[in-house]
């Protein structure tokens, strides 16, 4: 289920259509080249009669939207960002100070991405499963997932906490966001919990990582990791 990140969409002003003016360039270029040898009595009719760039003319549109189609992915390829996530237990979250498996996300490009959209879903073990789990490929809302651990009889904030992000919130470069944690006893029931997150770049591109917020978890955790940062 985890992927590495991806782009699911292309800005359509900044990317297709320049993409289209390329085409369009290439079209006239090409209409240009058979016009210019041609017969004149071919020239006299539709729709050859119709000139619409010289040879030269034609070129410099191609080769400016080129240009231009490549500087861009040049530029989007300088700021897109890295969606990372880090995972350690820690001391200082549950009351009690239980120990938890807290899980960062971090985005470890040059440039600040916005989220579009997070999605969760989650994998019961076989012991905890029941009839009313929600189906293993739907993903549902952030307020949806509290309420299905809960189902379980896992306690918001005792037992596990999930950091629910909305669309709009900034993901600063280099800094680590907290995305949730579990203690020892949500995580005897829970296998995965997968996070979907999308995000638009500066260039309007939008990016998606799916994450494993319990990959590589200590589910029987004796002490605390020293902090990364």
């Amino acid at each position: 289920m985890e992927s590495s990140q991806r782009v699911i969409r292309r800005s359509l002003i900044f990317s297709t259509l320049l993409q289209i003016l390329v085409g369009i360039s290439l079209l006239l270029l090409g209409y240009v080249l058979v016009r210019q040898n041609l017969s004149q009595e071919r020239l006299s009719r539709w729709p050859w009669k119709l000139q619409l760039l010289d040879v030269q003319s034609a070129t410099t549109a191609l080769l400016g939207t080129v240009g231009a189609l490549f500087a861009r992915a040049q530029y989007a390829r300088s700021i897109r960002p890295s969606l990372g996530y880090f995972g350690r237990v820690t001391s200082g979250m549950a009351p009690r100070r239980k120990l938890t498996w807290a899980c960062f996300i971090l985005n470890g490009g040059q440039d600040v991405a916005i989220v579009a959209d997070v999605a969760y879903q989650v994998r019961f073990t076989s012991s905890a499963r029941a009839v009313a789990t929600v189906e293993a490929e739907v993903w549902i809302s952030g307020s949806d997932v509290v309420g299905t651990l809960t189902g379980h009889r896992l306690v918001a904030g005792a037992d596990f906490a999930i950091d629910i992000y909305g669309a709009g919130r900034p993901l600063p470069p280099q800094v680590m966001t907290l995305m949730g944690w579990f203690t020892q006893r949500a995580m005897s029931q829970l296998e995965h919990v997968y996070v979907r997150v999308r995000v638009v770049d500066r260039v309007g591109d939008v990016h998606e990582r799916i994450i494993d917020l319990l990959k590589n978890a200590d589910r029987t955790p004796v002490r605390a990791n020293v902090p990364p940062f």
